[in-house]
């Protein structure tokens, strides 16, 4: 697959700085994430990445991989994990981690250096990734759902703008997505997905946030109806992703 220009640039500059850095240390370089998934927007989306390597990086090696990730440009912000093969074979949660990457890793990632994807071997468990997304549902975005439902809160006024409803909205339907058919899909994907399973009353705030991705002309009728909808949405949606069983 070929790259987006400044997607490549980044890895370039990446793995031209770890290598100087840490000879030998990134013997994998996996995209997931956007890149993957095919949704990636310039301007807007980070670039997620797996490295894999033979050790776990010791507080020399880390502190050299601070630097190098210091030096690279501020957009798109370089974001991921560092991994040992071992690991990546292993169930996440034992490291901390969440189950998504793994599943995108293992279905979608893009090699860049290393062994062949469909070669490596990586954790994946679709019960364990549907409870995941469950209990991310019932905390985190609960939780966000509360604050933003605050006036003049943080969050609140987040979802005046046109991402915090369209982060929000299309955040959810991957999750319930996820849960729903065990596979992972984009922020498009699920506003793709989110637009055919729910009723057309949800249509329009659905439309709208798909509209703000694709950086498309937006045509709500006011902010303050467009935070109303988003959040209405986000309390439906959750609800139906905690009580479906696949």
């Amino acid at each position: 697959m070929l790259l987006p220009a400044d997607v490549q640039s980044t890895v370039d500059a990446y793995l031209g700085l770890v290598d100087v850095a840490v000879p030998g240390l990134v013997e994998g370089l996996y995209l997931v994430g956007s890149v993957a998934l095919d949704d990636y927007r310039p301007g807007a989306s980070d670039v997620d990445f797996v490295a894999v390597t033979a050790a776990r990086p010791d507080p020399r090696i880390r502190a050299a991989l601070g630097r190098v990730h210091r030096r690279l440009a501020r957009r798109p912000r370089f974001e991921g994990v560092y991994v040992t093969w071992s690991e990546l074979a292993a169930d996440p949660a034992s490291a901390g981690r969440d189950p998504v990457t793994w599943h995108t890793l293992a279905g979608y990632g893009l090699g860049v250096r290393g062994p062949e994807r469909s070669s490596v071997a990586v954790w994946t468990d679709e019960a364990a990734l549907a409870a995941w997304c469950r209990t991310n549902l019932d905390s985190y975005w609960r939780r966000w759902h509360r604050q933003a439902s605050l006036p003049l809160s943080r969050r609140s006024l987040a979802c005046l703008r046109s991402w915090g409803p369209a982060w929000a909205v299309l955040g959810v339907s991957r999750l319930h997505y996820t849960i729903a058919t065990g596979r992972i899909t984009s922020k498009y994907g699920a506003g793709r997905y989110a637009r055919d399973v729910f009723g057309p009353q949800w249509t329009p705030i659905v439309g709208e946030c798909l509209r703000i991705r694709a950086g498309a002309s937006l045509s709500y009728p006011g902010r303050l109806a467009r935070r109303r909808d988003a959040l209405a949405f986000l309390d439906m949606a959750i609800d139906d992703a905690l009580r479906t069983r696949r």
